[in-house]
């Protein structure tokens, strides 16, 4: 199988779209979204305007994790179709022009791999050092516990083996040991399978926990960095073209270390900048957001940053000071126990803005024109809504809402064996919140998104030409990103600015103009 032309950077003005399989359309009729339903959506991504879409892990898992737990690295979980689903899908999309990254974790596996199976077995088989094993359960303990509401420890115990096995996640998710080079050519072998059936890349799960080392919190190793510019090397040399997208919820500071020297991962997301521009909302100043730059360092040629407003985790607020973090739950989470999860807010967009489609296309607006390339999740285009009524971080994973049909249009199933309840009642539910309706209506959320990603494929973007301009209104946050002048009105208030100027205007929120900015009104201009 052949990607599509492997142009050198196409990465750095793409936008991506993350998608949950499971979530997405039920071709079978078994309740769980599918590869052969995704297929039949892909329509959807070309109408829309997406460049490359992100699947969630679509391997052999138990499931404990949505599929973070991986059992098999060469197989295709059941539920979602085969490896000739796979292949399918990538020359669809290829023929499409769209191409396709996958989550990869490469941190650590499910309890039920075998490869696990074998490790534990006792202390001298072939794969006994395939995973970090310990007599100590209190070495490491500078490492931070990441998920705290259910985690008690970094190690847990195995009864098998008679020692403690070490996991940065849950329980049933066991680190791989990468002191062992046969563990990393394993995985190497498992990311040239994928590559060369035609994937574009793959999301790093997890990269700063690959290794341990006395004395530190297991973060950001410098033998982790080593790593990563062995496997680009590898890539680079058979499979040119493709990405590498590391995902580390770290400052900005420490992330800019996974692009190297332009020799690790072509793109890091930038998980300090999406809790600022939701702060930003509510304090109504542009010194917010500002604060995000202020603390991002540059980082190589040829690398870029993926940002995002939600996905598919909660709202994280790993990365904010304890003042954020109460002013954040204070005024997107007040409902203590349906709407926080761990160290965040289980919530979709249009829910945390209460519906106000100003406040969702001012975020949409900075998001597609921030430097960085835009990662949209699945449901946000229509606006969806959120089930709170579910544990963990399943309120944000409800099916797609298709039409107004039974389920929403994800699946011909009974509404009692779906993966997850459709949302059927209120102002998001399918009925009227849908694919269909708003592709129909010009006025929709939907059509409006698609527009906005027509013009800003229409201007030069240059996260190297990227400016923050001054304003003596605090509220209004300005810069200029290549091509593209921006203004945004973070208050619900309107501002005058003064004079209507010569700018010529690509697109405005409603009421806008170069003279006048409404409540959360905003504008994008030549330069």
């Amino acid at each position: 199988m052949n990607p599509v032309e492997p142009r050198s950077g196409w990465f750095r003005d793409a936008i991506f779209y993350e998608v949950m399989i499971r979530g997405f359309r039920d071709s079978n009729a078994d309740g769980i979204g599918d590869l052969p339903g995704l297929i039949e959506k892909l329509d959807h991504f070309e109408w829309l305007g997406v460049d490359c879409i992100w699947l969630l892990p679509f391997f052999r898992s138990p499931m404990r994790d949505n599929g973070y737990d991986i059992s098999d690295f060469m197989t295709v979980h059941p539920d979602f179709g085969d490896v000739e689903d796979v292949a399918r899908l990538l020359d669809e999309s290829h023929r499409r022009g769209i191409r396709v990254i996958a989550d990869l974790v490469v941190n650590h596996t499910s309890d039920q791999h075998p490869w696990f199976a074998e490790s534990r077995s006792s202390r001298d088989n072939d794969r006994s050092d395939w995973y970090v094993w310990g007599d100590d359960p209190d070495r490491w303990s500078e490492a931070r516990i990441i998920f705290v509401d259910s985690e008690p420890s970094n190690w847990t115990h195995d009864e098998v083996r008679d020692q403690w096995y070490w996991h940065r996640f849950f329980s049933h998710q066991p680190d791989l040991n990468y002191d062992n080079p046969e563990v990393s050519e394993a995985i190497f072998d498992v990311m040239g399978y994928w590559l060369g059936m035609g994937l574009d890349g793959f999301r790093l799960d997890a990269v700063p926990y690959l290794f341990e080392r006395d004395g530190t919190n297991g973060e950001n190793l410098p033998e982790t960095h080593r790593w990563l510019r062995e496997l680009r090397r590898r890539v680079d040399a058979r499979y040119p073209g493709r990405i590498l997208l590391a995902e580390a919820n770290q400052p900005p500071v420490e992330v800019v270390e996974y692009f190297g020297a332009g020799d690790e991962c072509q793109m890091a997301f930038h998980f300090p900048l999406m809790p600022k521009l939701f702060r930003s909302l509510r304090d109504h100043r542009a010194a917010t957001i500002r604060e995000a730059f202020d603390a991002t360092p540059p980082i190589p040629d040829g690398c870029q940053w993926g940002i995002f407003l939600r996905n598919h985790d909660e709202l994280t607020l790993e990365m904010v000071t304890p003042q954020e973090y109460d002013f954040m739950i204070e005024q997107y989470a007040p409902d203590e126990h349906l709407m926080r999860r761990n160290v965040g807010i289980g919530r979709r967009l249009f829910p945390l803005v209460e519906d106000d489609r100003r406040q969702a296309e001012l975020l949409h607006a900075l998001l597609l024109s921030l430097p960085g390339s835009p990662v949209l999740y699945y449901g946000d285009e229509i606006g969806m809504g959120e089930d709170l009524t579910l544990g963990d971080r399943d309120p944000v994973r409800t099916p797609m809402q298709w039409d107004a049909s039974p389920n929403g249009g994800f699946s011909a199933a009974p509404s009692t064996e779906l993966y997850l309840p459709a949302i059927a009642e209120g102002p998001f539910g399918y009925p009227t919140r849908n694919v269909a309706a708003q592709q129909n209506d010009p006025n929709s959320f939907l059509s409006w998104l698609r527009m906005l990603l027509a013009v800003r494929r229409t201007v030069r973007l240059d996260a190297h030409d990227f400016a923050l301009v001054e304003h003596p209104e605090p509220s209004l946050f300005a810069f200029r990103n290549g091509e593209l002048a921006v203004i945004a009105n973070l208050a619900d208030e309107a501002v005058d600015l003064g004079s209507e100027g010569n700018e010529k205007v690509l697109a405005a929120a409603p009421g806008s103009t170069p003279a006048h900015l409404g409540p959360y009104g905003w504008l994008w201009s030549a330069c």
